[in-house]
This record gives C-alpha cells, sequence and structure tokens, in this order.
C-alpha cells in the first residue's frame, strides 16, 4: 500500500485516496488517454461528442466497525424519537404503530362515520377496469340500503348498463349529414331557450339567433367550430321537444346530431375560442339523456381547463375586451361551468375540480341597455344558482370525504344547514315557490337541487335511524342517549321533508305533462326522494304512508323507462330490487319488521293526492303525512321545508359535539365486504 492510501491510527479516521480518473467508453476502447468533462476534449476533437459517455461503477471501501457501530446507534435512537411522534412517521411505518395501537375515540369524531377507511377494490381485467361508485351517488346509497335490510355481507353494487355505447353511436355517425331547415332550426333553438337557458347560461341568446341567419342567408355550412355548436343546440333542442324518430341504434332524440359534433369537435385545442366552450357544455348536457355522466364528466373537465387557460375564472379588464355584453358572457360562462362541476358531482359523487380559493371572476351582474334582456337570463337567478352549488360542493367535500376534519360529523352537519337555511332566506321573492299562479320551470329546478343538497347532507343520519331500528341491541334510556336520538329525530326530518318537498313537485309537473320524457335530472331527483321514502315508512309508524309516495314514483320511473329513458331505467331497476328486498323481508319468518309491513303495503291502496307546489304544506304533501307542520319564519316559507322547531334549536347549538353511536360506528358503519365498484 502507498502513503496515501494507508489509514491513520491517531484519529481513527480515513484517510482519502485519490480517485482515479475513469476514462469515458469510447477512449477506454481506443486504448487513449481520456481528458474527462462531458464530453471529454478527445470525443469532441474526434466529432461524436454524443457518443462520450462513461461507466458507472460501485467501489468497496473500507472503514471502521465503531464507525458502523455509531451509524447504527444513531439510527435506533432517531427512530425511538420518531416513534414519540407519530406524525412524523413515513406511511409505511404508520401502519405498523397502527396495528399494534388501537384508535383513539377522537378519530371517529372528525370524519363521516358512513365511510370505510379506503375505497375497496375487487379483481379486476386491466383491459376492462370496473367503475369506482362514489359515496355521494345516489346509486350507492341504494345499494347501502339493501345491505341494512337483506343484512347480507354478499350485497353487491349493481353494474350500470343502461347506457349508449360508443359502438352504437359510432354507427349513427354520418360525416354527410345537413343541417335541418330553416324554420326547423328555429323551433330547435326556441326549444333550447326555453328549456336550457333559462337555467344555464350557456349561449348568449341574441347573438346565436344572429349567427344562425347569417349561415344559412350565406349558406355558410363549412366553418367546423360553428356547425359542432349549433349541432349540440339541435340535439338539445330535439330531446327536449321528443318529436324525432328514433333509429335503430338509439332511440333518444337529437343523436344524430350529438354524435356529428362529438367526432368533428377537437378536445385539445391550444387556442380554445368561446364557442369551443359553449359546445363542449352543451354537449356535457346532452351526455346526460344518453345516460353517458362520465362523458359529461369529462367534456365539462375539459370546458373548465380550456376556461383556465382563457382566464375565465378572472375579470378581464375593459381595455381587452371592450364589449360590456361579451365581458358578462365570458363572466357568466365561467360560472356555468362551476355550477355543472359542482351539480354533476352531487349527481355521481365526484370531488370539485376547482377550489372556490381560485376563482377571482365577480358574480354575474346587469348590463345596461335593452340589449341585455335580449342576451342573457335572469341576473338573481343565476347567483342563487352560484351559490347553491358552492355548498352544494361543500356536501360533497364534508361529507362524502375521507378527509379528517377538526369537526365532528354533526358539527359539519350544522354548518351545511344553517347555510342552506341563509340561502334560502335570502331569495329575492320571484324565485320562491310560495306564490299564486304556475311556477317557472327554472325556479322547480333551482328547488329541485336544493331539496337534493338537503337530503345529500341528512340522509346518512336517516340511514343511521334505520340501522338502530334494525339493531337487536337495546340502548339504554340516559340523557345523552335521548339528545342523540332528539337529533337524528331532527335531521331525519328534514331528509324527509325535502324528499316530500322533491315528490310533490315532479309529480304536480308530471301530471301537467312538463317532464322531459328523456330527461336525467328528474329521473335522478324522483329516484332520490324514492328511497327516502322508504326509509321513512320503515323507521317512522306515522309516516307509514310515506311507502305510497314511493310507489307513485316506481310507477312514473317504470312509464320513463318504456319510453327509453336509460337513466329511468337504471333507477327503475334500483328500486325493483330495494322493492324486492322488502318483499322478502315481509314474506320471510322472524323478520324485524315483518308485522309492520303488510300495513305499509296496504297504505299503498290509499288515495294519492297531488298538491300543486304554491300550495304545499311546510312538509311538502303533510296531509298524507299526518306530521303537524311546525312555524317557521315567513320569510322563508316553503323554500325552507325542513325548517321546525327542533331544527331551529339544533342550528343554534353552539357546541355540536356528541356521536351519532359510537357503539356502531366500528361493526356497521365501515362495510368492508361491501365494494362499491362496478363488476
Amino acid at each position: 500500500m502507498t502513503s496515501s492510501s494507508k489509514i491513520s491510527s491517531s484519529d481513527g479516521t480515513i484517510r482519502k485516496q485519490k480517485k482515479k480518473s475513469i476514462a469515458c467508453r469510447r477512449c477506454h476502447s481506443h486504448k487513449i488517454k481520456c481528458t474527462g468533462g462531458q464530453p471529454c476534449l478527445k470525443c469532441r476533437q474526434a466529432g461524436c461528442p454524443a457518443e462520450c459517455h462513461y461507466i458507472n461503477r460501485d467501489r468497496q471501501v473500507k472503514v471502521h466497525e465503531s464507525y458502523l457501530e455509531e451509524l447504527a446507534a444513531e439510527n435506533q435512537r432517531l427512530r425511538s424519537q420518531l416513534s414519540q411522534s407519530p406524525g412524523l412517521l413515513t406511511p409505511r411505518e404508520h401502519q405498523g404503530h397502527d396495528e399494534d395501537l388501537p384508535e383513539p375515540d377522537a378519530a371517529t369524531h372528525v370524519r363521516n362515520p358512513m365511510l370505510g377507511e379506503r375505497a375497496w377494490f375487487l379483481p379486476y381485467d386491466p383491459s376492462l377496469p370496473p367503475i369506482h361508485v362514489c359515496e355521494a351517488a345516489c346509486t350507492a346509497f341504494s345499494t347501502r340500503l339493501r345491505k341494512v335490510l337483506t343484512k347480507s355481507e354478499t350485497t353487491s353494487h349493481m353494474p350500470r348498463t343502461q347506457y349508449t355505447p360508443e359502438s352504437a353511436l359510432m354507427k349513427i355517425c354520418n360525416p354527410a349529414m345537413k343541417w335541418p331547415s330553416l324554420p326547423k332550426a328555429r323551433l330547435l333553438l326556441q326549444i333550447v331557450f326555453s328549456q336550457v337557458t333559462r337555467v344555464y347560461h350557456l349561449v348568449l341568446r341574441k347573438s346565436t339567433i344572429d349567427e344562425l341567419e347569417d349561415a344559412y342567408r350565406r349558406d355558410n355550412f363549412d366553418d367546423p367550430v360553428l356547425t359542432c355548436k349549433f349541432f349540440a343546440l339541435f340535439a338539445l333542442g330535439e330531446v327536449y321537444s321528443a318529436r324525432s324518430t328514433p333509429s335503430l341504434e338509439c332511440n333518444v332524440p337529437g343523436v344524430a346530431y350529438y354524435v356529428n359534433a362529438m367526432t368533428m369537435i377537437p378536445i385539445l385545442p391550444e387556442r380554445p375560442s368561446l364557442a369551443h366552450i359553449e359546445t363542449l357544455l352543451l354537449l356535457s348536457l346532452y351526455s346526460f339523456f344518453l345516460n353517458r355522466r362520465h362523458s359529461a364528466f369529462l367534456l365539462v373537465g375539459s370546458a373548465m381547463r380550456l376556461g383556465l387557460t382563457v382566464g375565465l375564472n378572472h375579470n378581464i379588464p375593459e381595455s381587452k375586451c371592450p364589449n360590456p355584453v361579451q365581458r358578462e358572457h365570458r363572466t357568466r360562462l365561467w360560472w356555468a361551468i362551476y355550477v355543472f362541476d359542482r351539480m354533476y358531482g352531487s349527481k355521481v359523487g365526484w370531488p370539485i375540480q376547482i377550489s372556490d380559493a381560485d376563482i377571482y371572476v365577480d358574480m354575474p351582474s346587469n348590463v345596461s341597455g335593452d340589449i341585455h334582456n335580449d342576451h342573457t337570463s335572469d341576473t338573481e337567478f343565476l347567483i342563487a344558482s352560484i351559490e347553491l352549488a358552492k355548498i352544494t360542493g361543500q356536501v360533497i367535500d364534508r361529507v362524502y370525504s375521507r378527509k379528517r376534519f377538526p369537526e365532528s360529523f354533526l358539527q359539519r352537519e350544522q354548518k351545511l344547514l344553517i347555510s342552506l337555511k341563509e340561502w334560502s332566506c335570502a331569495l329575492p321573492p320571484q324565485i320562491r315557490l310560495n306564490r299564486d299562479g304556475p311556477v317557472p320551470m327554472n325556479v322547480i329546478s333551482l328547488h329541485l337541487q336544493f331539496n337534493q343538497c338537503i337530503m345529500l347532507a341528512s340522509r346518512p343520519v336517516l340511514l343511521h335511524a334505520l340501522i338502530q331500528a334494525t339493531s337487536p341491541e337495546s340502548i339504554t334510556e340516559d340523557n345523552a342517549q335521548m339528545n342523540i336520538r332528539q337529533t337524528l329525530k331532527t335531521l331525519s326530518d328534514a331528509c324527509i321533508h325535502a324528499a316530500r318537498n322533491t315528490h310533490s313537485l315532479i309529480v304536480e309537473e308530471w301530471t301537467n305533462g312538463s317532464v322531459p320524457i328523456f330527461g336525467y335530472f328528474y329521473a335522478h331527483y324522483l329516484f332520490s326522494s324514492a328511497l327516502i321514502m322508504v326509509i321513512s315508512s320503515l323507521v317512522y309508524p306515522e309516516n307509514r304512508n310515506d311507502f305510497a309516495l314511493f310507489e307513485a314514483a316506481f310507477e312514473i320511473l317504470r312509464a320513463m323507462s318504456s319510453h327509453g329513458n336509460l337513466a329511468a331505467t337504471e333507477f327503475y331497476d334500483n328500486l325493483e330490487c330495494v322493492k324486492q328486498c322488502l318483499d322478502n323481508i315481509r314474506t320471510s319468518e322472524g323478520g324485524h319488521f315483518q308485522s309492520d309491513l303488510p300495513r305499509v303495503a296496504e297504505s299503498s291502496t290509499d288515495s294519492l293526492s297531488i298538491i300543486a307546489p304554491n300550495q304545499l304544506g311546510l312538509f311538502g304533501n303533510t296531509a298524507s303525512s299526518g306530521i303537524p307542520e311546525p312555524t317557521v319564519p315567513a320569510t322563508c316559507a316553503n323554500d325552507m321545508a325542513f325548517l321546525g322547531e327542533s331544527m331551529e334549536e339544533f342550528l343554534a347549538q353552539p357546541d355540536v359535539d356528541f356521536l351519532l353511536d359510537p357503539s356502531l360506528t366500528d361493526t356497521v358503519y365501515s362495510w368492508p365486504n361491501l365494494s362499491l365498484w362496478t363488476a
């Protein structure tokens, strides 16, 4: 050994050996001296710098045993410190500690007890993976209900098969498809303006009509962006009018226009136009008529990201866009994307795609001049829709996510219901239900979404009440349990009253012939309320007549399904499974509800009184339920159907910190054997 490589014995340290230079591969193969560097001088001179590569070497280094012992001791010392601070552990180490130590009771305080720890997977074919069903979806709630009724760990989620597949759409595609005649095109646009743009601001009405007239006057049908936009409008016009001849591949009107627009529109434009974003929103809305809600989710996601690229979430300076109508259109188009994002999430359970903190654009406002009324819809209605969409996003995030929160579950419920109360009390008079005369379609749509938001927030509590009613364990009647039971009753009543109000509104529209026969949203709201009616009739004896409302919803969905409504077919199949569970319980021996169910079934023979929305009691059809109406502020009236004296007391409590039922949290709510993935 040379002197440079010897180890000094006086200080116990290792002398650093002089590192040998490594030649690049080319110099080594040519047996020439390498100058080092990347590339080296020789490779640069040879004109092949790209071939200059070095071999990675992993040499063995000799060290003292005492040095290794010091490293091991320091490692052990750090691990002991980490064990006293669980928040610093890695996920794998944390899992090991969780297996040894029981989870503290406070952990059940910060998450929704209706959710398990994680999403559950099934074995699947990688070429055709299953679809995850989110907890906020009404079909997931239906599966949970059937699980409670059957008390079976093998209850599985129903796969969604009632939708139009891509293979059927491709058979309809016709690149040579022509525009309709001008009179028909005008009629289809008027239908869209009456049915769609009164609820969502998607296009400028006057500008769209001018574009249509100009295209026919100039015989200009070659612009792909313009063609996509109008084909999407024609598709919505046909499906709302439901007067077209069904095709062999798909019986949903307007599907031919939809398919051709989908094949023409670019999904990834580098410089998107507002017309492109408008078309994506129109196509996403039509996708629900085909029960292609995943396609709708992707389309509105593309619209949102394209909107971000052009800055729709910011106020554009007047110097950049002098036209006040165009500036307001940008603002309202962004909020349409926002409402779609939250609304789609409430239907299927997806998380919101953009946070409120990332939105800097103003709320919609009136544009001065007579031209405003020719372009845009009611400003106050749009603002109310946006505010309700915000609360809906909060419900999905705070009730159905697996995140941990500093507040308890009931504290979050309280804040959400307070927000809904404030929203309803702040509604302008023309957007309320409690007024004489017919109720406009857009107002009914808004209140259906309001009721759905109440049901989303409170139906886990109602399901908990059903679990308690079917549980054989007796609960001691101490003050704490009585307090919990009263809170359960209060929140359950809120859910039931919202469901009754939804049922009455839709039945009124159905008897008037105003329900779109192929519509997704009415079918969804009716399905959601029908599930609540089933639980209400089972849990509370005084609500036994709610089963008649369930059967009425069942028949309406059957009729919509027989006319080709794909979403209604899916929801009808789910309700049929729920009804089969009830029949099995009724006929089985020893069933917990064996004595009650026959009386529930007999109630279906009672006459179903249909009450107009402006004649609804504070709890919807209270005449059939037998529940007295509470006193609520006159300013809220029927908009606050869920408010009563007990609810006001619940909302006024300064600290709602008790659990629903700690004894049932782990054994009932986790449901580890029930996977919410489609087969």
